[in-house]
């Protein structure tokens, strides 16, 4: 049974995904019109990269807000679950940084 604090939570996560894949598409594709013009260079770089990263940022967003969430809904399981799939998702950021 989905309660309005549920539902909340569920709606916010969808916007942070919309909004990730939306800014991040948008950053792609003005990245790509730049380096198809040929005069980007670094500039049309930055914004291809920019829009990967904002791409794969998404996701930790996500759990991000679950776990704002959880902890206002005292919901202390998921809280802890959350806390466990963020940190090894920063754990994974860390390993792929290191290399």
């Amino acid at each position: 049974m989905r309660t309005p604090r549920r539902e909340r939570l569920h709606v916010l996560r969808a916007r942070v995904l919309l909004g990730g894949v939306l800014l991040s598409s948008a950053c792609l594709a003005v990245g790509l019109i730049m380096w198809m013009a040929g005069g980007g260079g670094n500039a049309a770089d930055t914004v291809l990269a920019t829009g990967l990263i904002i791409l794969m940022a998404t996701p930790i967003l996500r759990v991000v807000v679950s776990l704002v969430e959880y902890v206002r809904m005292r919901d202390w399981l998921f809280a802890a679950t959350t806390v466990v799939v963020l940190a090894v998702l920063i754990g994974a950021v860390a390993v792929a940084l290191a290399q």
